[in-house]
């Protein structure tokens, strides 16, 4: 135990926390000016370290500030389900972040590990998955992180690269689950169950070539568009342009651009005009956890129509509910979770689609918390952060239904529906809300209703 005490006074000494300043954790993790998160990101490396040891399993940690302008920072880190860090561990988190000198925050760990008996000198082994997005300040505090996930003995920090935060929150899930969790497995999860759905389309839906096949993308010049860039080269049956990827001399990271602007805003970002009328389009945000849909208005001085992540659940909720009803041999028990800040319109439409609709207070921990508690949860907040979450147990009965379909009626429309909804578990980010995979579901939906 000396050795651990002389390692984290030894690191902490390296990152004094900044006078007059203090932080706090929720639903998106640290945040503040990035020049002044070094402090911060090398605690939660800390506590990062100390969950792995708890659990003993991988968890992440991305540098991130998402839809927050390009000086702002901030981190966040996912548990081994690849959902937010548990929020019972939040008060640790805040008391460490704000220990005012080295001896208070060795106390703290110490204190905090026996009160959790999470073993500490080494006797166990822990790892912590990496990330960070585009901003400048990324690289810096991703080595704070570094230092403090190395200060707790046993721990390895293993840096997965410049990724969004769903990539990382999926790699973590997989990681743990035994699965292949690099980013090219992820590329071709995404891409293969895109393909799968766009070729289940029903052939009687004589509306599928009025589809619009061009779809222009505005990846808010964050690391959302690039990586978008690389998914397109397997897609096929969907044109894709990206815009603000964030290249040189295209702009600000979620300046003028990205999901949080089109949403509150109501105006197509930067670097779409009057040629891009009649276009089907969308926004993702500075890393890849949110997205919006949107049409430029004719005459109207660039402004849009807009559809929401309400509009964008509603949507899932129809395809999804249309796959059931032809599987009478699958219950399912399925749950549309929403804020108070929710479209009242969009809640009435559900209900009237006899689905059950439930409020949580306002933060995705809360949404994705309740959506847990069905075989099949759905959440979206209005600014189009959301996912589908599909319990063990359904998964197994969907795969189960699904080798029945295809060996006793192979080619029917119960089997059809079967595949469609596998392929759906299968895009789908069941980690965390993902504007990537959120994207092409929605696309490939559109496509499957004509």
């Amino acid at each position: 135990m000396a050795d651990q005490l002389s390692l984290l006074l030894d690191s902490a000494t390296r990152f004094p926390l900044p006078n007059g300043l203090s932080f706090s954790y929720g639903t998106s993790g640290f945040r503040s000016d990035g020049s002044v998160l070094g402090s911060t990101v090398h605690r939660a490396g800390i506590v990062a370290a100390l969950r792995s040891l708890k659990t003993g399993s991988t968890v992440g940690l991305v540098i991130t500030a998402s839809h927050n302008p390009v000086c702002d920072n901030g981190v966040k880190i996912a548990d081994p389900d690849g959902s937010m860090m548990d929020q019972s561990w939040e008060p640790f988190a805040n008391a460490l972040a704000n220990a005012p000198d080295p001896n208070s925050l060795a106390q703290l760990v110490l204190q905090f590990a026996k009160d959790e008996e999470i073993p500490l000198g080494g006797g166990q082994s822990a790892e912590v998955l990496l990330a960070r997005d585009t901003r400048p300040t990324g690289e810096t505090l991703l080595e704070a992180a570094k230092q403090g996930i190395s200060s707790i003995i046993g721990t390895v920090a293993i840096d997965m690269g410049i990724l969004t935060t769903p990539e990382l929150h999926w790699m973590v899930r997989c990681w743990n689950n035994g699965t292949k969790a690099t980013e090219s497995d992820y590329f071709a999860q995404l891409s293969n169950s895109f393909r799968s759905l766009m070729e289940l389309a029903p052939n009687d839906n004589l509306n599928l070539d009025t589809v619009e096949k061009k779809l222009i993308v505005d990846g808010a010049n964050g690391v959302g568009g690039f990586k978008l860039e690389e998914i397109k080269k397997n897609i096929t049956g969907l044109e894709i342009d990206v815009r603000n990827t964030g290249k040189e001399g295209e702009g600000l990271l979620n300046e003028g651009c990205g999901a949080d602007f089109v949403q509150k805003e109501k105006f197509a970002p930067c670097g779409f005009g009057l040629s891009d009328l009649g276009i089907r389009c969308a926004s993702l945000d500075g890393d890849a956890d949110r997205l919006v849909f949107f049409r430029l208005i004719p005459n109207s001085n660039n402004k849009i129509e807009l559809v929401d992540g309400d509009k964008i659940l509603s949507l899932f909720a129809i395809f999804i509910q249309e796959q059931l009803r032809l599987l009478e041999e699958l219950p399912a028990r399925l749950g549309v979770v929403q804020t108070a800040y929710a479209n009242g319109a969009a809640t009435d439409y559900i209900k009237n689609l006899g689905l059950e609709v439930i409020f949580t207070p306002t933060g995705v921990k809360y949404l994705h918390e309740k959506a847990l508690e069905y075989d099949i949860g759905l959440y979206f907040e209005a600014n189009g952060h959301g996912t589908i979450l599909f319990s063990k147990e359904f998964l197994s009965q969907l795969d189960s239904v699904n080798r029945e379909l295809s060996s006793k009626l192979p080619g029917s429309k119960k089997q059809k529906a079967a595949s469609r909804l596998v392929a759906v578990t299968q895009l789908i980010n069941q980690a965390v809300g993902d504007a990537l995979s959120g994207l092409l579901l929605v696309e490939a939906i559109l496509h499957n209703k004509g």
